[in-house]
């Protein structure tokens, strides 16, 4: 009696235990990533838009699909790919339009971010679709109500204080600045309108939760391909006017993150990135990095409209855009994005740089540490 009991107690909790594997979430590297086409992995598919990478050769070095287009804009990695794969992300985040990606809150976690977008709602309107960062957060308002849903809010709340919260945003809404604001807003007035309306939707994400975020700051756009050409800017220059705004906001958003540091204390950690420093030193420093160019895109060629596109047929059809040789020489790989190379450089400067990089920590640090 007494070895019928002991098997049936055996048989009830390998049950229990292979349920607890089966339901209970993956307590990994976890990320919600907000942004732009920087870090887009495919949610613009989903919509009616003119922002779209959903075509060869995007995604023509990116492993997983086969070289085939995911909606990432550039030709293979992201930066948040790759800083996810060095902090053990079990698999790319899904985007979040892909159908069923909610199961994947509490895996990788999901990508809410889409090209074209800005911080403010009205950015991107040329391009028709777009998911603003006002709808980015609140699509992750839709996924937090699964999670709860799943796990309850206490168990809900646990997890999210271990997650980073990824907000690469900004770019967009400065190229519409100086499109159709520049004339009529001081930089100033814009600078701080972008700022205010960034800091509304991190409060927010702070109300849903999160605890660990990593913001980051806008690039050297003065140096883009689009910008040089379209403003007739020799090789080797940058529009500084573009790039004196882009400084100016940077400044006043780490300076915005500094002090809700301050304020929240050990609740939540605002790690700004540099990305601006960390990419203009590639750009000027290209041959450092392995780069032979740091200037004009792989693909689409220095000439608008700056289509990177290939043809149905094959290289030599006459509707393909020109494509370098080497990508991993290059330092842009379309008229707006980097390469996976130079997302690599960039991204292991976010993940093991020193306080110039990254203020006050760098990502792998943030990762590591625990808030209340």
């Amino acid at each position: 009696m007494d070895i019928e009991i002991l098997k049936t107690c055996f048989y009830y909790t390998f049950v229990m235990i292979l349920l607890h594997f089966q339901f209970a979430p993956c307590f990994c590297y976890t990320t919600y990533l907000f942004g732009d086409s920087l870090v887009d992995a495919g949610n613009n598919n989903y919509l009616f838009t003119l922002s779209k990478a959903d075509s060869p050769p995007y995604g023509i070095d990116f492993t997983p699909s086969g070289g085939q287009p995911t909606g990432r804009f550039t030709n293979g990695r992201t930066i948040a790919d790759i800083v996810g794969e060095a902090l053990g992300a079990k698999s790319f985040t899904s985007p979040y339009l892909k159908p069923d990606s909610a199961a994947d809150a509490f895996d990788s976690g999901i990508n809410y971010a889409s090209g074209a977008s800005g911080i403010l709602d009205a950015t991107g309107t040329l391009f028709i679709g777009r998911l603003p960062l006002n709808v980015q957060i609140s699509n992750f308002e839709k996924t937090r109500e699964y999670m709860v849903n799943s796990v309850g809010e206490n168990g809900t709340s646990s997890f999210l204080k271990d997650a980073i919260f990824s907000l690469t945003t900004g770019s967009n809404d400065v190229i519409n600045y100086f499109h159709f604001f520049s004339a009529n807003v001081s930089q100033s007035a814009f600078q701080d309108f972008m700022l205010y309306n960034l800091t509304t939707q991190l409060k927010r994400l702070l109300g849903l939760g999160a605890h660990k975020f990593v913001v980051v700051g806008i690039g050297p756009l003065g140096c883009i391909p689009f910008i040089r050409a379209t403003n007739l800017i020799p090789s080797g220059r940058c529009s500084d006017n573009i790039n004196a705004f882009v400084m100016g906001y940077n400044q006043k958003l780490k300076r915005e993150l500094d002090q809700m540091n301050t304020n929240m204390g050990p609740n939540a950690v605002f790690v700004y990135a540099n990305s601006y420093d960390i990419f203009m030193q590639l750009i000027l420093n290209y041959p450092n990095y392995g780069f032979d160019n740091s200037d004009g895109p792989c693909c689409g060629g220095y000439i608008p409209p700056f289509f990177c596109y290939k043809g149905k047929d094959d290289a030599a059809d006459i509707t393909s855009s020109s494509l370098c040789v080497d990508r991993k020489r290059y330092v842009f790989w379309d008229a707006y994005h980097p390469t996976e190379a130079a997302n690599l450089a960039v991204a292991d400067k976010l993940l093991n740089g020193d306080q110039t990089n990254c203020s006050p920590m760098n990502i792998r640090q943030l990762y590591m540490i625990k808030t209340n």
